[in-house]
């Protein structure tokens, strides 16, 4: 018998969401973020799904070498960059573009002598202070990188924005301020806007766009669901239970007996744990669905399972079927429960578990 826990990815969500960006931001073109297994959706079903991109960012080279060798020809952009010279005669071989942000990257571009040189993205820090260059800096950088002969013509400029999904928060307009100046007078194409740009700031869409979250049916925007930003849920969590209990009132349950019954009840035992992906933090009170009606974990979960207040839910039994986050139930929701962001439970989910695209045929993610 097969566990019943699995993640089902809804691949026409995802082109819904991207069919949005374009809707969004008609004028620019698209970098669909797919880092990080693209969120824990599968990088290479996502990037397949996904064709259209104009290209696709990903943080390293090995998640260029998964696109590479499954033959997706799209363009790639290194986020991050080269991390050593050693990695330029692949980036070459792939055809990779690459962000320069550090001086370091600068030295490694100057003794390359790569057969075609390379695409570049010349990072300004607006004022996240994370990767990029001062704004002061630009035009030195810029025009240093243009007098290298491994630097292909065409260089172009990107910012990251830090509060884009705040709606009231001035920074987002100072740093398209500081990335407009820092660029002045360089014919260069441009990019700033994030999924919360996207969706917010009209002003930040530029030449291209790197929807990331927003692409998974995940709402960036404080305040704001993702039903409500036209976007779809493309990741559910599902299982069923394997036990049905009836417990008398001052039973514990669960590790640390911290959870007792209030009265006497039934508690439902769910094939689902933080083994699988579900955050061990968003214990007691976190909403969870079965058989599509409402209710509350009790007590903390296990690796393996996790149980549920079965009060509210009339005729019951071993087999229904339980939702930990998906269509019914936002990711946000029992994100926000457990102390979290939906990044981190996406990027969670355990490869153990079986994957169904929409619900039809089963693929390891």
């Amino acid at each position: 018998m097969t566990r019943p826990a699995r993640v089902i990815i809804d691949l026409p969500a995802l082109r819904h969401n991207f069919n949005r960006v374009r809707q969004i931001a008609p004028r620019s073109r698209i970098i669909a973020v797919v880092k990080a297994d693209a969120y824990g959706h599968g990088l290479l079903r996502t990037a397949r799904t996904l064709a259209a991109a104009d290209a696709f960012g990903v943080a390293c080279l090995e998640e260029a070498a998964q696109l590479r060798e499954a033959d997706i020809t799209n363009p790639i952009l290194l986020l991050e960059g080269p991390y050593s010279a050693s990695e330029l005669p692949q980036i070459t071989a792939w055809d990779l573009q690459i962000v320069v942000h550090d001086d370091s990257q600068i030295a490694m571009l100057e003794h390359a002598r790569p057969p075609q040189p390379f695409k570049v993205w010349l990072k300004i820090d607006s004022g996240m202070h994370r990767l990029g260059f001062p704004p002061a800096e630009t035009r030195r950088v810029w025009q240093k990188l243009m007098s290298l002969s491994s630097v292909a013509p065409g260089i172009r400029l990107m910012t990251h924005l830090a509060t884009a999904n705040e709606p009231d928060n001035p920074m987002t307009e100072r740093q398209l301020q500081v990335f407009k100046s820092a660029g002045e007078g360089i014919e260069a194409e441009r990019s700033s806007a994030n999924s919360a740009g996207i969706l917010l700031w009209p002003e930040s869409h530029l030449d291209w766009v790197r929807p990331g979250l927003m692409m998974y049916g995940i709402s960036p925007v404080e305040g704001k669901s993702s039903r409500e930003l036209g976007l779809e849920p493309v990741m559910s969590l599902q299982s069923s239970l394997i036990a049905v209990k009836s417990l008398r009132r001052g039973d514990v349950v669960g590790y640390g007996a911290s959870w007792f019954c209030p009265e006497d009840m039934r508690i439902g035992v769910v094939a689902a744990g933080y083994g699988d992906g579900f955050p061990r933090h968003s214990s007691s009170g976190c909403p969870i669905l079965v058989k599509d009606i409402r209710t509350r974990i009790t007590g903390h979960a296990s690796m393996d399972m996790l149980c549920v207040d079965l009060r509210n839910i009339p005729d019951v039994k071993v087999g229904d079927p339980v939702e930990l986050w998906g269509a019914q139930l936002p990711i946000e929701e029992v994100a926000s429960h457990a102390g979290t962001i939906p990044y981190e439970l996406m990027c969670g989910i355990n490869k153990r578990l079986r994957c169904e695209e929409h619900g039809q045929s089963e693929n390891p993610l």
